[in-house]
């Protein structure tokens, strides 16, 4: 299968990872955040799927929709795999409250465009 064939399972995964993140955010405040260590360490390993998800998807199909930010994500998703000592919690905190939603809403966009015939 080539890459551009698994497109719209990656816009998947990445779908599935912001409702993975929603969920977990139900209901919690910053201080639930800081203070629930084991909601943090979810909340990190679902947006290295999110990032990894963006990352295997090929650079033409990134080109061709600058409407998301794929060097964000990705980079966000070696922060976390590669310098995981460097989190700055108040940071990622603002990310899932500002950008989850409408990046979810693009998402489902481009994955509509591949079940609609062409």
């Amino acid at each position: 299968m080539k890459s551009h064939d698994r497109i719209p399972a990656y816009l998947w995964d990445m779908i599935d990872a912001i409702n993975q993140l929603q969920t977990c955010l139900e209901g919690k405040t910053y201080e639930d955040y800081l203070e629930e260590f084991l909601l943090q360490k979810a909340i990190e390993r679902l947006l290295e799927i999110l990032g990894e998800a963006a990352r295997r998807i090929d650079r033409e199909f990134h080109v061709q929709h600058p409407e998301i930010d794929w060097a964000q994500i990705i980079g966000l998703r070696n922060v976390i795999a590669h310098q995981y000592d460097d989190l700055d919690l108040e940071q990622l905190w603002e990310i899932l409250h500002t950008k989850l939603s409408p990046l979810h809403q693009e998402l489902y966009n481009l994955l509509q465009q591949f079940d609609s015939p062409q």
